[in-house]
């Protein structure tokens, strides 16, 4: 009897303790998933390669690598050092990172974003600014905005379908933006698809835009289309959802476009 009662004493004690280590693995936060493998390609330039590589570059940038293709892009861009370079919508400086290290000593980047950036990322781009010689940076009304002349490259990265949002003249911007690139500069551009045929329909509700605003906007204003690219593609996603949705942000399927300033006569 004695023998019994130790025996379900035992069993009370285990069952116990069990229910603690599930309880307590239960109460555990679950582990951040690993970031995505990112391979930088065999073709892309040195310049870009380093740049990817760079340790200027945060755990948070290159956590992205994979959904961005940034050597891809960069690579189709044509950036390359030396260059003089505008960045319209800067914050965060994902890309500003990049084309800093590309453009070098020998070149220039020119950060710029709006007024109501000006509280929650403005002192890191000051503070960025502060540590890249190479590169400048404004808080500036894009209505009111006066680009530098003879630049090489303008990077519109994922934010050409906030310009309608914030009010901005789309037609007067791609107008100063051609004025300000050399002949035969480069207007690069991505964003977000919204379904064909949606115009900016769903612009303010998901921050996306329809493909063939993007291209009548700026072939509007005399450039060329010279590449159209599927690299962001993403046939996955049916154009329904916000971009910031948790779990799909930076999975959307995007538009990546190559718009040149034709060469003088």
């Amino acid at each position: 009897m004695h023998s019994a009662k130790l025996r379900h004493a035992a069993t009370a004690l285990a069952f116990t303790l069990g229910l603690a280590v599930l309880s307590a693995n239960a109460a555990e936060p679950a582990a951040a998933a690993p970031p995505k493998p990112y391979a930088i390609p065999a073709s892309a330039p040195k310049y870009v390669r380093d740049a990817v590589q760079s340790k200027d570059r945060t755990d948070a940038m290159t956590a992205r690598d994979a959904d961005r293709k940034p050597a891809e892009l960069l690579a189709l861009s044509g950036v390359k050092p030396g260059d003089r370079v505008v960045e319209i919508a800067s914050f965060g400086q994902y890309f500003t990172t990049l084309l800093s290290s590309i453009v070098g000593d020998k070149g220039e980047v020119y950060m710029y974003d709006l007024p109501y950036l000006e509280a929650r990322t403005a002192g890191p781009s000051r503070d960025f600014v502060s540590k890249h010689p190479n590169s400048r940076f404004q808080i500036v009304d894009f209505n009111a905005i006066e680009l530098p002349q003879n630049v090489d490259v303008v990077f519109n990265v994922l934010y050409y379908h906030d310009l309608s949002i914030n009010k901005i003249d789309t037609a007067m911007l791609n107008k100063k933006v051609f004025d300000s690139l050399k002949p035969g500069g480069i207007f690069f551009v991505v964003d977000h698809n919204a379904r064909p045929g949606s115009g900016r329909q769903d612009t303010d509700k998901l921050h996306r835009i329809d493909p063939a605003v993007v291209k009548q906007e700026i072939q509007a204003a005399g450039f060329q289309l010279v590449e159209e690219s599927k690299l962001l593609a993403n046939p996955e996603d049916d154009h329904s959802w916000m971009v910031f949705s948790p779990g799909k942000r930076g999975t959307t399927d995007q538009s990546v476009f190559k718009f040149r300033k034709p060469l003088k006569k």
